[in-house]
């Protein structure tokens, strides 16, 4: 396992891509998941907000990741899956840009679900989806990974319902334990029960004050505070990754630098001491 940031610990700054990456390389980071969108976003063409328009350049972006010596663990690329005159285009673009930048997940969700998609029809339209979408990822060798976040995926079984919808290998999940854990779930058997389709995972702890306030009221949040400062069992999180042979990122969400640090600190200690055969496993 290894240890990676989402940018959007860098956006309490108002900083740019190119900024984000940096610093995140300074706190010691190999590995980056920068998030994109399509068309024209004026805060990140004025240099006030991390975000990458795939309407540039990828080389440029992965130059900036080379320049920094640090990788692309994924790309965050959340749009609605049920409307797929919205998601299919941009994801297959996502995927394209992932590929070129060297990232090897796509990062999304099933969206906000539209008010006029009702019961049975959610699943499958976004089965048409995922379908079209999934044959772009197996031509360019991209994972397509979904995250708990919203009303359906809130739950282990939604989850787990949407990732297997379409028979690929390239359907996946990006497991979050913040959001799972604010959606109501038990974070370590929703982890347990998706370890097998897991490639990517945001390590997002979740502070005392916002699980009083927010569990079971939310499907989840853009960032976390420091791992090691809130209610999720690292070690315990580890443990599982551990032992159903996971070898990928751990990306940290939080949404300060200092949190980025702490949380670096918190969770390469316990890989190194889980590979060194000091670590107490829980993967039970």
């Amino acid at each position: 396992m290894n240890t990676g940031v989402n940018l959007e610990f860098i956006r309490c700054e108002d900083k740019p891509f190119a900024a984000g990456v940096e610093r995140a390389a300074a706190l010691g980071y190999r590995f980056v998941e920068p998030m994109v969108h399509d068309g024209r976003e004026l805060l990140s063409e004025a240099g006030y907000f991390h975000s990458v328009s795939m309407d540039g350049e990828p080389l440029e972006v992965r130059d900036v990741l080379e320049r920094n010596g640090v990788r692309a663990s994924g790309l965050s690329a959340h749009c609605p899956l049920m409307r797929p005159e919205i998601a299919v285009p941009y994801l297959q673009k996502a995927i394209r840009f992932a590929h070129a930048i060297g990232a090897p997940v796509v990062n999304t969700d099933e969206g906000i679900r539209p008010s006029w998609v009702e019961g049975e029809d959610a699943f499958a339209v976004m089965k048409y989806t995922l379908t079209t979408v999934l044959r772009t990822a197996e031509r360019y060798g991209v994972f397509v990974a979904i995250e708990p976040h919203q009303s359906i995926t809130k739950t282990t079984d939604g989850l787990l319902r949407i990732a297997t919808l379409v028979d690929s290998p390239l359907l996946r999940v990006n497991y979050d334990t913040g959001n799972a854990y604010l959606g109501g779930e038990d974070p370590y058997e929703g982890l347990r029960a998706v370890a097998g389709l897991v490639v990517h995972v945001h390590a997002k702890d979740i502070s005392i004050r916002m699980s009083e306030e927010e569990k079971g009221k939310v499907t989840g949040t853009p960032v976390g505070c420091a791992c090691g400062d809130g209610v999720i069992d690292w070690e315990r999180v580890t443990g599982i990754l551990a032992g159903a042979g996971y070898t990928g990122v751990l990306s940290v969400e939080c949404g300060t630098p200092e949190q980025a640090a702490r949380s670096r600190g918190v969770l390469e200690a316990l890989i190194a001491a889980r590979t060194a055969g000091t670590g107490r496993s829980h993967a039970r």
